[in-house]
């Protein structure tokens, strides 16, 4: 993948396939991929919403190995805790790539992910980094300074991240908890 320009389009099984990059979808993708149905069907629900047209049953593995390297370019940074939503944090994200952007990135017709992404990178410390440096001590048990410890109280809504659980799991959360009410 060459992340020194912006592909708007893939070939596979010698069919072109456009490719829905705007961020706005590829924030709907995320969410899709965070949804409750069992991960093969997220991850086709997500091919359907980044390739136009869908793709071939043959082309589905190529397909979703470059929408699994397109979500993110260069690597997933590893692995552990989750630090960053990109629902529960929108206003504080978009506040930042917007500084970053020195525009509003919301009223542009189109943003390619990558150049979305280039400018969350370059945000200004704010909003969005305060609450992943509170997550992060919170998850590696490490205390918070004074200030850190009052804006985690008032807010404890916006630094805690709700766990995403799969449809397999919740029917088991429903098992047991019909087990333990009857």
């Amino acid at each position: 993948m060459d992340l020194y320009s912006l592909p708007e389009s893939v070939i596979f099984g010698g069919r072109k396939h456009r490719l829905n990059a705007d961020f706005r979808n590829i924030l709907k993708i995320f969410g899709v991929l965070q949804g409750p149905f069992p991960a093969y069907i997220r991850w086709r629900i997500a091919a359907e919403l980044f390739y136009a047209p869908s793709l071939a049953e043959e082309d589905m593995e190529p397909g979703l190995t470059y929408l699994a390297e397109f979500l993110q370019p260069g690597g997933s940074g590893g692995a552990g805790e989750k630090l960053l939503d990109w629902q529960t944090d929108a206003s504080a994200i978009v506040a930042g790539v917007n500084a970053a952007a020195g525009q509003e990135i919301r009223s542009l017709p189109f943003v390619h992910w990558w150049t979305f992404l280039s400018w969350f990178h370059a945000m200004p410390p704010g909003e969005l980094s305060t609450r992943v440096a509170i997550r992060q001590k919170r998850q590696k048990g490490q205390k918070l300074e004074p200030w850190e410890q009052e804006y985690y109280r008032e807010n404890k809504a916006l630094v805690d991240l709700k766990p995403s659980y799969s449809q397999e799991e919740r029917e088991e959360m429903e098992r047991l908890n019909a087990l333990l009410n009857s």
